[in-house]
């Protein structure tokens, strides 16, 4: 059997607990006993994104999530989401630059079917992987490009940020989700060396929350996961430092069908896992996060500017985090007007820092999001996989609220004097291609109803 060692519950942590676990072939696994409800979760965690990927071959990642869902050597076909859904379970996958991650919520006597499929997934994956699964899923993620950025407003604005931000050659220069030529370039053999390379048990975390017996819980891991080999030959991913800010603003205009001009733009903010990275997820939270929010009391209650101004954080581990500010503008207004605005704005707030109630108003903010995650067991489970891949310690999952709270305000005023300015950001400005857009977009009647735009979202999930 596994060994293991069990954490007991510490400050911030709502009392929850988690026990680590590995096996000989380097599986980690962490447990977390919830008994509040019958179901369990199941989250795999392989840390592989598209940060691992080489230039000629993006996307793939995202493509091989697609791949683990066309069978393996016991599971024909779509038997994976048949056999889970049939018990009474959800399931689905994700990429991002970061990981990629395949998770399941299931009745808690159903917990050892959960465990035996993703155990086959990554032990027999290649058995069923042919030409046939490799070309049909090709064209449903080349689809899901031109449905999800191609074919829809604003679509490919994440995209460009990201290459925008992040320099040629960079890691992070491409987003998950590839090129077109790329996709259509990826052989079989691509797609079962990247298997062979990152779909291996020592590149791999498992985590399990809910009403379950840690005892027979590993007992089953051992079984169904125990004899898959390790693999040692992964490539270490490629640096992603660069400077704290990027020298000079950056700048593309892009001119689309479009319902309204857009001022968006990518501030280089510090790496996740630091104390800097809070600070100034808490300033992005005051300036942009929600209706209460600095920017949009100013563009849209004040000024009528905006029909909807948001800023969100996109934490990275390996490389400089991403400030994604959003800004749709209302009737014919002009985007140098929305861009003075928030300029003067962010010059205020980097002199003045937050005032005291902003500051509690955005630690609650955060701490209910982190409540929300770790409150629901497929919620928790990701979370403490995340930890464990990105940082080494799901443990840090169970306190990162504490973190939050124990920022003072002048820490967030400096990371926005030091981060939020014109030479630190890529700015993309969409213009309509039909004037009669820019007429027809007029502010709403009550533009408290209009939903603030949160941060890009890198995550590719697998179509069901």
């Amino acid at each position: 059997m596994p060994m293991g060692h069990t954490t007991t519950a510490e400050a911030g942590s709502g009392g929850l607990t988690a026990t680590e676990h590995r096996l000989a072939n380097g599986l980690r696994v962490v447990l977390s006993e919830d008994h509040l409800t019958p179901v369990a979760a199941v989250c795999l965690w392989y840390d592989v994104g598209s940060r691992h990927e080489v230039k000629g071959r993006t996307g793939l990642a995202h493509l091989f999530e697609h791949l683990m869902f066309q069978g393996s050597g016991q599971v024909k076909g779509n038997g994976h989401f048949e056999l889970v859904q049939g018990a009474g379970g959800s399931l689905n996958g994700t990429t991002s630059f970061e990981r990629t991650n395949y998770f399941e919520t299931m009745p808690a006597h159903q917990l050892e079917l959960a465990l035996w499929l993703e155990a086959d997934r990554m032990g027999s994956l290649l058995t069923a992987l042919d030409d046939e699964s490799m070309e049909n899923q090709r064209d449903v993620v080349k689809n899901e490009r031109r449905q999800r950025y191609d074919n829809v407003p604003y679509g490919t604005a994440f995209e460009k940020l990201t290459a925008l931000s992040y320099p040629e050659g960079h890691p992070y220069h491409h987003t998950p989700i590839g090129s077109m030529a790329d996709l259509d370039a990826a052989t079989l053999e691509d797609a079962r060396q990247f298997f062979r390379t990152y779909y291996a048990p020592n590149n791999a975390v498992l985590s399990v929350v809910g009403d379950i017996d840690p005892g027979q819980t590993l007992a089953w891991i051992e079984k169904y996961f125990g004899s898959i080999p390790g693999h040692d030959g992964k490539p270490a991913p490629r640096d992603g430092a660069l400077p704290e800010v990027i020298g000079g603003q950056l700048r593309e205009v892009v001119v689309e069908e479009v319902p309204a001009r857009a001022l968006m733009a990518a501030y280089r903010l510090p790496q996740d896992g630091t104390r800097d990275c809070d600070a100034a997820d808490l300033a992005l939270t005051v300036l942009g996060g929600g209706e209460s929010s600095r920017l949009y009391n100013r563009l849209v209650r004040r000024d009528r500017t905006a029909v909807a101004a948001g800023f969100g954080l996109l934490r990275l581990a390996g490389a400089p985090s991403m400030g994604w500010l959003d800004v749709k503008t209302s009737g014919d207004v002009e985007v140098p007007v929305i861009e003075t605005a928030i300029d003067e704005e962010l010059a205020r707030f980097a002199e003045e820092g937050p005032t005291a109630e902003e500051m509690e108003r955005a630690q609650a903010q955060l701490e209910r999001e982190w409540l929300d995650r770790l409150g629901t067991v497929a919620g928790r489970a990701d979370e403490l996989c995340r930890y464990a891949v990105l940082f080494g310690d799901p443990q840090l999952a169970l306190n990162a609220v504490q973190r939050i709270l124990e920022i003072t305000p002048e820490e967030v005023r400096e990371v926005a004097k030091a981060r939020l300015r014109p030479d630190n950001r890529a700015v993309l400005v969409y213009e309509p291609k039909s004037p009669q857009a820019v007429e027809d977009a007029d502010v709403p009647q009550d533009p408290e109803s209009e939903a603030t735009v949160e941060a890009g979202d890198e995550n590719e999930e697998t179509a069901k």
